[in-house]
C-alpha cells in the first residue's frame, strides 16, 4: 500500500499524530522535497527518508518532475510519500499518483493534514466561507482569477516566478491593486506578511518556496468581463431596469442586429480597429440580449448558446479534436459541409440550397447558392463561359426592356445579375463588396460634381448632363 501524508504548512505543532506514527512505522519514506521547515524534526525523530530534489535539478519543467516522482512511487508500491501542506491541496504529484495507482490497482491511503490555505486564512484573519479561488501561479495562462472573490495564488517560488505572476495578474488587476504576500504562514520565526501594491511583489527580498499571494475581491474591475455584460442585460430587462429594453422582443431587435453586422463590415473595410472593437461589442450585446429574452421565456439561456457553439465547433473539426487527418484547407471545407448537412439532417443538395437564408442580401445569397451547386459539379468549366452567359442574359434583357411586361423585365434583370455574380465567383471577388465599392465611388464622384459646379457659374441643380459628365470624367483624375 502507498500512504501519502502531509507535513503541514511548516510548523511542527501542526503535524498530526497519525502522520508522525505513519512515518515512524514505515521502512521506506520519500519526501517530495527536503525544503520544508519540518524536515529537521523528522530527522530528530530518527526517521530515515529519501527526497526527490535531484529530480528538480535535472528536470526541464515541473510537469516532468512530478511525472518522474509519481512513476517512482508507483514502482515502489509499499512506501510512504510525504508532501508539504495537505496531500490533496495543490499537489500535482499526488494527483498523478492517484491516477496511476487506479490504473495499476494499487491501494492508496491519503492521510490529511493542515494545509497552507488554512494557515494563510488564519494569519490574515479571513473567513474562507466568504469564498475564494485557489490558483496555481505556474498555471495562470490557463487558470483565470475571479475578481468577484478572493484569489489565493500558490507556487510563488522566487522573485522570477513572482515577476511572471505579476505580469499575468496585471491583465486583470490594476497595477496598484493591494495584495498580501504571505511567507511561511503559521511558522514561528519564519512567518512574514507584507501588504503591497501588485507591481511591487517581485521586489520583495524574502520570497521563496513558502510564499503565497492573497488578493482580496476588487470593488472596481480593471476590465469588465462577459459575466458583467450578462448581469447588465439582466438588470436592463428587470422591473428596475429600462422601459425601452423591457419592451424589446426578438422581432423588434432584428433590424438593429443587421445594422450592427454591417457596421462591423464597414470597420473591417476601413481598417478601423478601434471601431471594430466597439462594433463587435455591439453585436455581442445583441447575442446576450436575445439570450436573456429567451431565458425569460424558458427557451434557452446564454450558457446554452456557448455550450452549443463549442460542441458544434469541436464536432466540425475532427482533424483538430479527433483522429481524422487532413492536409489542405479545401479538405477542411469539405468536412465542414458534410458535418453540417449531417447535423441539420439535410438529405439532399436541393434542401441544402433551400436552407440558405432568404433574408441574406440578394447578391450574397446568390453567391452561396452558386458555391454549393458548384460543389457537386454544376458549374461552368471556365470564366469565359460565365462571361458569355452575361452576354446572353444581356441580349435577352434587350428584347424585353421596352415592353410593358414588368414580370419578364424583372426576371431578365435577375438573370443578368445572377450571371454577373457567377463571374465574380470565378474571379474570387465578393459581389457584395464589389457593388458597395462601386456605390461608394459613385458617391465620391457625385460629391466632386457638386463641389465643382461653380466652374460653370451654376449650382448643381442648374448643370446640364453634358456639364455633369465633364466634371464626372474630371473627378477620376483625383482617385487613388
Amino acid at each position: 500500500m502507498i500512504k501519502i501524508v502531509g507535513l503541514g504548512p511548516g510548523s511542527v505543532d501542526d503535524l498530526t499524530l497519525k502522520t508522525i506514527e505513519t512515518l515512524k512505522n514505515s521502512s521506506k519514506v520519500f519526501l517530495r522535497t527536503y525544503k520544508h521547515p519540518n524536515v529537521w524534526y523528522l530527522k530528530e525523530l530518527g526517521i530515515k527518508f529519501e527526497t526527490f530534489d535531484i529530480f528538480y535539478d535535472e528536470g526541464r519543467d515541473f510537469d516532468e518532475v512530478y511525472e518522474k516522482i509519481a512513476r517512482r512511487i508507483i514502482e515502489e508500491r509499499d512506501c510512504v510519500y510525504a508532501v508539504p501542506g495537505h496531500p490533496l491541496v495543490a499537489e500535482k504529484s499526488v494527483e498523478l499518483i492517484l491516477k496511476y495507482s487506479k490504473e495499476n490497482n494499487i491501494e492508496v491511503e491519503v492521510i490529511p493534514a493542515l494545509s497552507f490555505i488554512d494557515a494563510v486564512f488564519n494569519v490574515l484573519k479571513i473567513d474562507p466561507s466568504c469564498g475564494f479561488k485557489l490558483i496555481d501561479g505556474l498555471m495562470l495562462g490557463d487558470q483565470v482569477p475571479d475578481l468577484n472573490t478572493s484569489n489565493v495564488i500558490t507556487q510563488v517560488y522566487n522573485k522570477f516566478v513572482a515577476g511572471e505572476i505579476k505580469i499575468k495578474l496585471m491583465e486583470y488587476y490594476d497595477d496598484e491593486q493591494e495584495v498580501y504576500v504571505v511567507r511561511a504562514a503559521g511558522v514561528k520565526d519564519l512567518e512574514r506578511i507584507e501588504k503591497v501594491k501588485l507591481y511591487e511583489i517581485d521586489r520583495l527580498d524574502f520570497i521563496d518556496y513558502l510564499t503565497t499571494l492573497y488578493i482580496p475581491p476588487v470593488k472596481e474591475k480593471k476590465r469588465k468581463d462577459f459575466n458583467d455584460l450578462i448581469n447588465l442585460v439582466e438588470m436592463l430587462r428587470s422591473p428596475k431596469g429600462c422601459p425601452w429594453d423591457r419592451e424589446q422582443t426578438h422581432e423588434s431587435l432584428k433590424r438593429y442586429l443587421i445594422e450592427e453586422c454591417y457596421e462591423i463590415i464597414e470597420s473591417i473595410d476601413k481598417k478601423d480597429y478601434d471601431g471594430l472593437c466597439e462594433e463587435l461589442g455591439d453585436v455581442l450585446l445583441h447575442v446576450v440580449f436575445h439570450s436573456q429574452i429567451a431565458k425569460e421565456n424558458e427557451y434557452f439561456d446564454i450558457w446554452d448558446v456557448t455550450d452549443g457553439i463549442v460542441r458544434k465547433m469541436i464536432k466540425r473539426h475532427p482533424h483538430v479534436f479527433g483522429d481524422k487527418r487532413i492536409q489542405t484547407a479545401e479538405d477542411v471545407v469539405e468536412i465542414w459541409e458534410k458535418n453540417k448537412m449531417k447535423e441539420k439532417n439535410v438529405k439532399s443538395y436541393t434542401e441544402n440550397l433551400k436552407k440558405i437564408p432568404i433574408v441574406l442580401p440578394a447578391l450574397l445569397r446568390s453567391l452561396k447558392v452558386q458555391e454549393k451547386a458548384s460543389e457537386v459539379g454544376f458549374d461552368w468549366d471556365n470564366v469565359e463561359d460565365a462571361l458569355n452567359k452575361i452576354k446572353e442574359e444581356f441580349e435577352e434583357l434587350l428584347k424585353v426592356y421596352k415592353t410593358k411586361d414588368n414580370d419578364k423585365i424583372l426576371e431578365e434583370i435577375g438573370d443578368l445579375l445572377f450571371a454577373v455574380v457567377n463571374v465574380a465567383r470565378f474571379l474570387n471577388v465578393n459581389p457584395e463588396e464589389a457593388l458597395n465599392r462601386t456605390t461608394s465611388k459613385f458617391i465620391n464622384r457625385f460629391e466632386y460634381i457638386e463641389k465643382n459646379a461653380y466652374k460653370f457659374n451654376k449650382s448643381l441643380a442648374e448643370l446640364n448632363l453634358e456639364e455633369m459628365d465633364k466634371l464626372w470624367e474630371e473627378s477620376k483624375k483625383f482617385e487613388e
